[in-house]
């Protein structure tokens, strides 16, 4: 069970690592913006994600260079300052290196694990998750990643009662009871399919306090999460005991949500590897990476629920966070 638990968490990190890259990559690919040259230093074998130099993960007195980033009209932006502001905070918050700031304190600690979470996914993760993609067939992966959706709506159901939105709740308990009827105890989507019309909405205790004025927090980049900040991370607690507390049995034994988490990080890994190998090859600091898209995909869901307090016109570019928008 242990083991497991540490394979669903190498396995969530790599996955949110990638699929936040995605976002930049397909940004970069505009004719704004320029990819940084790699450095001379690096060896000829790229080290794992996160790690700039060869000596970054041992040398906590020195932070890797940043990489050049660049503003909405094309100009540079100098190392260490901010660009963007995030709707939810009211305040430009979004830092451009690995450096300690107000919205990520630990920069460097944060960096470090980081490294190790992709050190880790590159000797186990990726051959465990691509092993399973061999051998189960992706309707069947399909299918058990909307039955994780399905148990996924009556804490989307909660919160949206929470934040007052009545017709969207109505929407989710539609959305379960369906997909947990006919849908097969939510092996098939069909809530999405006509005559129902009832996509994916995805909701969280984080976006209720979003709603409600709380701001980010710090950020984190945590082994058992991945990108995060302390709202977020607080939010999330809170949504993992919806199950448990409301339907009780199996939902409460600590091996079945394990087994859930596993399964969940196993599809999400395999969906997004070409994204994962990509941002290995190209990024110029993909820790920076993660981090900023991270913070601009959680202000674009929020703004989708929350128009006042979130981001209603983010990147066209910018993809949803793996698992979390409609297929």
């Amino acid at each position: 069970m242990i083991a497991a638990g540490v394979l669903a968490a190498a396995l969530s990190v790599a996955t949110s690592a990638a699929h936040s890259a995605a976002a930049l990559t397909a940004q970069e690919s505009q004719p704004a913006a320029t990819a940084p040259e790699p450095s001379a230093t690096l060896p000829a074998t790229q080290p794992p994600v996160g790690v700039a130099v060869p000596t970054f993960v041992g040398d906590t007195t020195q932070a890797a260079a940043p990489a050049q980033l660049n503003k909405a009209d094309g100009t540079p932006v100098s190392p260490g300052s901010t660009t963007g502001t995030a709707p939810d905070e009211g305040k430009e918050i979004i830092v451009t290196a690995r450096q300690s700031s107000r919205i990520d304190p630990l920069a460097k600690l944060n960096a470090q694990s980081f490294a190790a979470i992709q050190a880790i996914d590159k000797a186990v993760v990726a051959p465990v998750a691509l092993g399973y993609a061999s051998a189960v067939p992706k309707p069947v992966r399909n299918g058990l990643r909307n039955v994780l959706r399905n148990l996924d709506e009556p804490a989307s159901f909660l919160n949206h009662i929470l934040q007052l939105k009545i017709g969207r709740a109505a929407k989710s308990a539609a959305r379960f009871g369906i997909n947990s009827t006919i849908g097969v105890a939510g092996l098939f989507d069909m809530a999405r399919r006509k005559p129902f019309n009832l996509p994916y909405r995805p909701n969280s205790f984080a976006n209720t306090f979003a709603c409600y004025g709380v701001g980010n927090g710090p950020y984190f980049f945590l082994p058992l999460v991945g990108p995060t900040t302390l709202r977020d991370l607080f939010g999330l607690g809170l949504d993992k005991a919806v199950l448990p507390t409301v339907v009780g049995k199996p939902f409460d034994d600590g091996k079945v949500n394990v087994a859930l988490a596993v399964v969940d990080a196993l599809t999400d890994r395999v969906e997004i590897d070409s994204q994962l190998q990509r941002i290995r090859n190209e990024s110029g600091d993909p820790y920076v990476a993660v981090r900023e898209v991270y913070l601009a995909q959680r202000r674009a869901e929020i703004g989708t629920i929350c128009p006042r307090h979130g981001d209603t016109d983010p990147d066209p570019n910018l993809v949803p966070r793996v698992g979390k928008g409609p297929r």
